[in-house]
């Protein structure tokens, strides 16, 4: 089955910078099959897809971090990562990583990292 496994959050003040990574395990040789994306849920809202890269290294922003973010992957190392820069205090959320087809993800969620903004 596969695993994932975030890191890398914490708190920033606004403007600030922080680099998550997801770790996938159990995935054998699919993980470079795979399109991967980064989503976020907030306090009270849905959990939104706000990244993906997929497994040409095309990749695809949601508005409110174009420009922002940038999301990488490492096939070698089967793991996905999410450079956040100029962060916003809505941009506070649990941060999680997940196989995507479209906006659906395929696995079962990890247990997130969290992302606050906040000075």
């Amino acid at each position: 089955q596969v695993q994932l496994v975030e890191s890398g959050g914490g708190l920033v003040q606004p403007g600030g910078s922080l680099r998550l990574s997801c770790v996938v395990s159990g995935s054998g040789s699919m993980f470079s099959i795979y399109a991967m994306g980064w989503y976020r849920q907030a306090p009270g809202k849905q959990r939104e897809l706000v990244a993906q890269i997929a497994n040409s290294f095309q990749t695809l922003y949601e508005d409110s971090v174009k420009g922002r973010f940038a999301i990488s992957r490492d096939n070698a190392k089967k793991t996905v990562y999410l450079q956040m820069n100029a962060l916003k205090p809505e941009d506070t959320a649990v941060y999680y990583c997940n196989a995507v087809r479209g906006t659906v993800a395929l696995h079962p969620w990890g247990q997130g990292t969290q992302v606050t903004v906040s000075s």
